[in-house]
């Protein structure tokens, strides 16, 4: 399967913004998610979406923050990042989650099996 595709990453200050965004040329499950890996440490989920009912989740960390959307005419999801933190620095990846998972696993990696190459985003303080 064709891997999504994550863009908008970059560099920022603290307190910017920043929207990443992540195509996919077919929807496979009814659920997308974004997870971030800092250096040294393990991938983390941030947010996900439903592509029918926009349904969203968001980890405590983001929550507040982040704001996750989705186009679906453009099988395109977005990931709204305002107020950002050094903490926040990681490589941002978007995933397709496995077609037939719970959505109670939603913030686990394994419950997904279509990842992107990820997009950088550097917040310095």
């Amino acid at each position: 399967q064709v891997q999504p595709v994550e863009s908008g990453g970059g560099l920022v200050q603290a307190g910017d913004s920043l929207r990443l965004s992540c195509v996919v040329s077919t929807r496979t499950s009814n659920s997308m998610g974004w997870f971030r890996q800092a250096p040294g440490k393990e991938r983390e989920f941030a947010a996900a979406i439903t592509w029918i009912g926009g349904s969203t989740w968001y980890a405590d960390s983001v929550k507040g923050r982040f704001t996750i959307s989705r186009d679906n005419a453009k099988n395109t999801i977005y990931l709204q990042m305002d107020t950002l933190k050094p903490e926040d620095t990681a490589v941002y990846y978007c995933a397709q989650m496995r077609r037939g998972y719970s959505l109670t696993y939603v913030h686990r990696p394994g419950s997904y099996d279509n990842w992107g190459q990820g997009t950088q985003v550097t917040v310095s303080s």
